[in-house]
């Protein structure tokens, strides 16, 4: 039955007793449920093994680790390149353009993976683009460990590229659409740990295999062993099951959420019905404009036009602060400030440890502290960061050793600060846009990740030489973190604690009032900081909450 007015989700948790939504009763509806559960022919997905457990949140660990994966492989792949570039190109007589269209082929790839993303998502599900994306990962990973021309690594870099980028963006909705409120925060971050573990993973293999002859093709073929754990992981997995409600299949969609939820908990079964009330709401709204493309909303419609700018302004500040082009060419930067070409590779362990190590405060906290408090504390550390790097190219050669030391002092800084901060490219985007348009936002989120990746990393070559490495260290991506951070603060809303359907209501709200919200909320923080409440800072509530309108998507 469908409610006679809509009634928001705060209300229901008031009376919490009563479990009703106007006079939908939540009991008789999950009675209902269980009937057609028990009548329906138990359809398997493709390639799927059912596994239970006795608590369902063993369950949903269980989901997030194998799915996470995808970012163990994504940090494999990026960190490999780096390792196989000391020698790979001499291998293949490579020239220097021909290197640089290497390296950055596989985020070009990864724009058109992303672009693949929204169509592939709605036709196979969540669970099945991964396995999509594991096939991709293994076929790019075979071509380029057997590459003998630049013709064949270019197609395997591609290849692979389109597997991550397809992967990349749905990965983190996955995961999104399946755990609760109070922990999506911290465990979509979990990819982007993944990420940073891969990134030190791809550096190891890379240790290991560069005295080796053609080593290189180890090195790259070796993220086969990791993409095919990760497949048959998935088989073990269900499908998301806000995916299923919002395709109409609300039984099979009960079905997944007894598995990963206590439904015998009061906010278990708000949240199902919240889910399904949201989902068959925005059904209605689509037969209604049956025959108009559904992604014209992110134009016509404020709530949906903010989430698509402010996800993707996250992701352009990740990108054009100059992580992937540090991470492809750590080696050879590390060559360029002094090291010796085995020991440039080993270094390239510290950065990326620092990244490792800088996801986890995020992991951990990002949920208490929530997403305002990270964004606007770690872009001033990017600065400072790159305010070293930039430094040690004054230093002269003959103090080699001062050189070395300030410019891993200010690597370790950035990519500390940057494994933090981009835990929130992966968080934000996944949660912020209406679940009907969930595909296609993460189909421009991920483009726009990969297509600033190619974007710095094909050009990082030329921008040095144009700029100089002090100037494209400090004076572009040191610049663009000082922008980044006037940005946050002025525009960045707070989503911690919200379920998917309540962050609507904060992105219905005019940008006006959000920025008169946050200067009023930026003032309360300086006289906190003054009177040193930095618990408050740090863990407290937002000091002026934000005004409620109806949600016009």
């Amino acid at each position: 039955m469908v409610p006679k007015e809509k009634i928001s989700v705060d209300a229901v948790k008031a009376d919490a007793n009563m479990l009703e939504y106007s006079d939908w009763n939540v009991d008789a509806e999950l009675e209902l449920m269980e009937r057609q559960l028990a009548e329906a022919d138990k359809i398997r997905p493709w390639l799927s093994i059912e596994v239970n457990f006795t608590k369902p949140e063993y369950f949903t660990w269980l989901l997030v680790v194998f799915a996470s994966m995808g970012g163990l492989l994504s940090g494999l792949d990026q960190s490999l390149i780096s390792g196989a570039n000391i020698y790979m190109p001499t291998d293949l007589h490579l020239d220097s353009n021909q290197s640089s269209l290497v390296d950055s082929a596989m985020p070009l790839g990864a724009v058109a993976g992303a672009l693949l993303l929204s169509p592939v998502n709605e036709w196979v599900g969540r669970r099945n683009a991964i396995m999509v994306a594991c096939f991709l990962y293994t076929v790019g990973a075979a071509l380029e460990a057997g590459a003998i021309s630049f013709g064949m690594m270019i197609a395997g870099r591609l290849v692979l590229g389109s597997g991550l980028g397809l992967e990349g963006g749905t990965v983190p909705v996955y995961v999104a659409e399946c755990v609760t409120s109070n922990l999506r925060g911290r465990l979509v971050s979990l990819y982007q740990f993944n990420i940073a573990l891969g990134e030190v993973l791809g550096f190891a293999v890379a240790a290991i295999f560069i005295n080796v002859n053609y080593g290189w093709r180890y090195i790259l073929g070796s993220s086969l062993v990791f993409s095919t754990i990760m497949w048959i992981g998935l088989i073990y997995l269900p499908e998301s099951p806000r995916y299923l409600m919002h395709k109409g299949k609300t039984v099979e969609a009960y079905a997944i959420w007894k598995r990963i939820r206590d439904i015998n908990q009061t906010e278990a079964k708000i949240e199902f019905f919240s889910m399904k009330q949201t989902s068959e709401a925005e059904r209605a709204e689509e037969s209604k404009a049956k025959g108009r493309m559904a992604w014209l909303d992110f134009f016509t419609v404020p709530r949906c036009r903010r989430a698509l700018i402010y996800a993707n302004i996250m992701i352009f500040l990740g990108q054009f602060t100059g992580v992937n082009a540090i991470l492809y060419y750590m080696s050879v930067l590390m060559q360029q400030i002094g090291f010796s070409t085995t020991n440039s590779v080993f270094m390239s362990l510290v950065g990326g440890g620092a990244l490792l190590l800088g996801t986890i405060p995020a992991l951990l906290w990002v949920d208490k502290t929530g997403r305002r408090f990270w964004a606007i504390v770690t872009l001033p550390g990017f600065f400072i960061g790159l305010l070293l790097v930039g430094f040690s190219y004054l230093i002269p050669i003959q103090n080699l050793q001062a050189a070395e030391g300030v410019y891993i002092t200010g690597m370790i800084l950035y990519m500390g600060f940057f494994g933090s901060y981009a835990c929130l490219t992966w968080v934000i985007p996944a949660e912020v846009y209406p679940t009907y348009l969930r595909s296609y936002g993460m189909t421009t989120s991920d483009a726009m990740l990969f297509l600033c990746a190619f974007i710095v990393t094909y050009n990082f070559t030329r921008m040095q030489e144009a700029m100089t490495k002090i100037g494209l260290a400090l004076g572009f991506y040191g610049g663009i973190a000082v922008l980044g951070w006037f940005y946050q603060i002025l525009f960045m809303p707070e989503t911690k604690d919200k379920t998917l359907e309540e962050i609507d209501i904060v992105f219905s709200q005019p940008t006006g009032e959000l920025v008169k919200q946050n200067l009023r909320n930026s003032v309360q923080t300086m006289k906190d900081l003054a009177h040193f409440r930095f618990r408050k800072v740090a863990f407290g509530e937002e000091t002026v909450e934000p005004k409620h309108e109806e949600s016009q998507a």
